[in-house]
């Protein structure tokens, strides 16, 4: 994910392909509660950035406030938790309430990061730059306001999507990256218990 972007506009094809891909995520029991509000006009865009105050998002510095703010596109990701409880609870699915108890993790959410996800890689496939930012506190009501959001509908996060600009320092932080034998475990959750030792698959 990129922080600084130019102000380039996103072609239209390219910004309908990133759509459509977003829109193939998969669902938990075909439930489709994930919804997509695409800003890319200026009027959009300035309204959202109204919504999101400034000293709400204190790990952004003025300069990367402006560098983001540039970005031409931006797709809110917004899901129903009202359709998956729905959903789980029509004949087919052999529960008979909607009791959100019966669900061991939201799958609500779990949908929407799969939608941003596919945003992400398919904004990289045309060659461009993207960047998932949250919801800071007071924010969701405002944007709510901004653009007649229903409140059955919890805002993840929006994906800032344009052209990268290209004399923007870039940091690494390749060095922060944990090695896969600290995130991989074979077998079992390493630490949990004697140590087995899992030759990987031929």
């Amino acid at each position: 994910m990129i922080r600084h972007f130019t102000s380039e506009p996103v072609d239209d094809g390219a910004r309908e392909r990133i759509i459509a891909a977003g829109l193939r995520a998969p669902s938990a029991g075909f439930s489709q509660g994930c919804e997509l509000l695409v800003l890319e006009t200026e009027q959009d865009r300035v309204r959202l950035w109204a919504a999101h105050q400034p000293t709400e998002r204190a790990s952004w510095s003025a300069e990367v406030a402006a560098a983001v703010r540039r970005a031409p596109l931006l797709v809110m990701v917004l899901t129903s938790r009202e359709r998956y409880l729905d959903r789980y609870a029509e004949p087919d699915k052999g529960w008979i309430d909607r009791d959100e108890a019966r669900w061991p993790v939201p799958y609500w959410f779990v949908d929407a990061g799969c939608v941003v996800m596919l945003l992400l890689l398919a904004a990289v496939d045309e060659g461009l730059g993207a960047l998932l930012f949250g919801t800071g506190p007071g924010d969701a009501e405002r944007l709510r306001a901004a653009f007649g959001i229903p409140d059955g509908y919890d805002i993840v996060g929006t994906v800032a999507i344009g052209h990268p600009d290209p004399t923007a320092a870039r940091r690494n932080l390749t060095g922060r990256r944990r090695p896969s034998r600290e995130v991989v475990h074979r077998g079992r959750f390493a630490g949990s218990g004697p140590d087995v030792t899992h030759p990987r698959p031929s």
